[in-house]
């Protein structure tokens, strides 16, 4: 399964992220911030990487345009709800752009899409009912 990295600065939003994608198999490292993104990255790039905009420090954005030249996909998971930061994320090169709060099983389609987009995964989450 496809290997994850996870930057949200809200412990209990990191949490329950990080509970939902390991639930269907993905593979997650979690960051609080832009720093200790960077440090994961030292061990390998991951498959995709979700980012909030709003982190202490260094913002999403900076640290997506980090992403996106090293090819790593991003997807926005952020409170930032105005029409300009989602243009804004989507020209910078970002797959998808979800806004808080969010449905999980939206969220986890929407990963799913994107992994199979780049031959990441041949996982498809099924929505029951």
């Amino acid at each position: 399964m496809a290997n994850l990295l996870l930057v949200e600065d809200d412990a209990s939003v990191r949490r329950l992220v990080t509970l939902q994608l390991s639930l269907v198999g993905y593979d997650v490292r979690a960051a609080e911030d832009a720093a200790a993104a960077r440090a994961l990255l030292a061990d390998g790039a991951p498959d995709l990487a979700i980012l909030d905009i709003m982190l202490p420090g260094e913002d999403g954005f900076s640290l997506a345009e980090t992403m996106i030249e090293r090819e790593i996909p991003v997807l926005f998971l952020t409170a930032k709800t105005a029409v300009n930061d989602r243009v804004r994320g989507l020209r910078m090169g970002a797959e998808d752009y979800i806004v808080k709060p969010f449905e999980v099983l939206e969220l986890l389609a929407r990963v799913d899409v994107v992994l199979r987009r780049y031959n990441k995964t041949d996982a498809v989450i099924e929505i029951g009912g």
